[in-house]
């Protein structure tokens, strides 16, 4: 029997490289290997505890699941759905928070992090871990795909579990692992910073040339000459650059820094190159499923459908377990 592998996507405004190389790539990657029984959601409930506008959503999430498509992802052999399909996640979230304590929660790092910045908390965003944990616990998952900064999600997955398997006196949920990948790329925005929406530094991955080229061109330099040795281990350009190239490419251009003799301007036109050339079949892709919804929606209501069986399942033996059924 295969493993099961969850993860889930918040859909959150413009896709760019860095969502790409950190994790879309990844998680086309392991879905498709068929090593796994993968379950892939697009966490719109998770989505609510920032985004307040309904179009928005509706969109953001359209166009997640348009990405993931165009990037590869084969639904022959991943269950790719909406979170909000599997209702019954709301339901083991309720039981699960009545196993575990306030203090317990004070410790995720989401809330800390609001707090600390005199932030109102509102409740979905300090129950955050339980509903992710219901995401991940609801289909016995032994893996679970994760950033080195999302590890904590898995931690408190796990800790979940064991709380409701001594409260109710049986090991019935498993304790998933999270899957580290590694040689996970943290892409660097135009500006040097990790590249991110909130920085407004990003490149964005279905961006139009002219609005790629713009962002290419804006990359943050210092002011050497073009004769001059530049180091490209502190080099903006050349650190998005190597994300596109094979290992010797990547040599012969390191030489090229190292030498002196090639512009920045030289550099953020190569770049340029490098990323349309990459981009656009993605792009072609993504604008097929873009123009054709209705294909995208039946690809999302099968998905549900694989999950549901799951999800159904394990309500039917929870409710069980606590006594709300005989």
């Amino acid at each position: 029997m295969k493993k099961v592998l969850v993860s889930g996507i918040k859909p959150t405004g413009t896709l760019h490289l860095g969502n790409y190389f950190g994790a879309i790539k990844q998680m086309v990657e392991l879905g498709n290997s068929d090593a796994y029984e993968s379950f892939i959601f697009i966490a719109n409930y998770h989505a609510l505890t920032t985004v307040k506008n309904r179009n928005e959503l509706i969109q953001d999430t359209f166009d997640i699941a348009c990405a993931y498509l165009a990037c590869g992802l084969d639904t022959k052999k991943v269950s790719l759905f909406k979170q909000s399909d599997t209702p019954e996640v709301h339901e083991l979230t309720w039981i699960f928070n009545t196993a575990i304590t306030m203090p317990f929660l004070m410790r995720a790092h989401a809330f800390k992090d609001h707090e600390a910045k005199n932030k109102d908390v509102n409740v979905g965003l300090f129950d955050y871990p339980v509903l992710m944990a219901s995401d991940i616990l609801m289909y016995q998952a032994d893996i679970v795909p994760v950033g080195q900064d999302q590890k904590q999600h898995v931690e408190y997955a796990r800790d979940i579990a064991g709380y409701f398997n001594r409260a109710w006196g049986q090991e019935y949920f498993k304790l998933p692992k999270a899957h580290i990948v590694e040689g996970v790329a943290q892409v660097p925005g135009t500006d040097g910073q990790k590249m991110s929406k909130s920085y407004g530094n990003i490149i964005p991955l279905f961006g139009t040339d002219e609005e790629i080229k713009k962002a290419v061109m804006g990359i943050v330099t210092d002011s050497k000459a073009p004769e001059e040795k530049k180091n490209p281990s502190e080099n903006n350009i050349y650190k998005i650059h190597t994300l596109f190239l094979t290992e010797n490419e990547d040599n012969e251009l390191r030489n090229r820094y190292e030498q002196g003799g090639l512009s920045y301007k030289e550099a953020k036109e190569m770049l340029l190159d490098a990323i349309l050339s990459f981009v656009r079949p993605l792009r072609e892709k993504y604008e097929y499923y873009q123009s054709h919804p209705r294909e995208v929606e039946v690809i999302l209501s099968r998905g549900a459908e694989k999950a549901r069986i799951k999800t159904v399942t394990t309500m039917d033996e929870v409710r069980g377990i606590v006594g709300l059924t005989k």
